[in-house]
């Protein structure tokens, strides 16, 4: 078992297993065939949210709902903070994101408009470190405390 402390940016608390990518995380990218071509496994007829993005082969067909999200960052289309909000307005987000690095103001804008206008929960901690990617595998139990404070198992 490991701690790791981190900057709350979306306050809550949850346990779930990881899905780990040691790449950027397009957002656009990797919804995009679930949410928005009509994917009728992600739009509500089974609990597959596939990640689509073929260029991150740490997650490229890999359910991400209810996954804890271990990311260094995410990249890619000014889009991303809107595509983290609709996922959680379609109750279909991760259970939580978790960042090595600083998340951008793009994700954080999406991510903080999910917990804001939504029934949606998402915790979302940054800063953890590269500590903690070099830590957390795929199919560990990743628990997020409401202080920042991620315990990997």
């Amino acid at each position: 078992m490991r701690e790791f402390k981190g900057r709350v940016v979306v306050p809550g608390e949850c346990s779930a297993e990881a899905l780990v990518s040691h790449g950027g995380f397009n957002t656009l990218a990797s919804y995009q065939m679930a949410m928005m071509f009509g994917d009728l496994k992600a739009l509500g007829h089974d609990t597959e949210v596939k990640c689509g993005d073929q260029n991150n082969p740490d997650l490229y067909g890999r359910p991400m709902m209810g996954k804890a999200l271990c990311l260094p960052q995410t990249i890619g289309s000014t889009t991303g903070g809107m595509v983290l909000y609709a996922v959680a307005a379609a109750g279909k987000q991760p259970a939580c994101m978790l960042f090595s690095k600083p998340i951008d103001s793009l994700a954080a804008s999406g991510a903080i408009l999910a917990d804001v206008w939504t029934d949606a929960k998402m915790p979302v901690v940054d800063m953890l470190g590269d500590e903690f990617l070099e830590a957390v595998q795929t199919g560990d139990t990743v628990t997020v405390k409401p202080d920042g404070v991620v315990v990997v198992e």
